[in-house]
């Protein structure tokens, strides 16, 4: 797999740690905003490929950050990276524009593989 630019979206710092590390690893180029303003201003300046987006954030939350997002020219995929599990929270993070979804905790096992899953299945 090629190196991939990837935005992480999340105002827990051991969150961030974590899945920074994981993708690292795998020789991808991170970018890191704790606050959904913050991730709009590094989309601009960074032009990730993807952005891993927390759901639940002060301020701004990740649907509102992915739909301002998505009004971009040239939007990046988003994956909503949430601990919600309510009945029809999956829905609501797909209609605000996720491109796909994956349940925190992070499972440091298949983490990685899960977000390069995405790039695999969408070029």
């Amino acid at each position: 797999m090629n190196a991939k630019r990837i935005l992480i979206t999340d105002d827990n710092a051991q969150n961030l740690y974590l899945a920074r590390f994981l993708l690292e690893q795998r020789g991808h180029r991170i970018f890191e905003a704790t606050t959904g303003e913050q991730a709009l201003s590094l989309i601009d300046r960074e032009h990730p490929d993807l952005v891993l987006m927390d759901i639940q954030m002060p301020g701004m939350d990740g649907l509102e950050a992915t739909r301002r997002i998505k009004k971009k020219r040239d939007a990046p995929p988003v994956i909503a990276i949430s601990a919600k599990a309510m009945r029809g929270d999956r829905e609501s993070i797909l209609n605000a524009g996720c491109d796909g979804y994956i349940a925190k905790p992070i499972d440091p096992g298949h983490f990685a593989d899960n977000v390069e899953a995405f790039f695999s299945d969408n070029g």
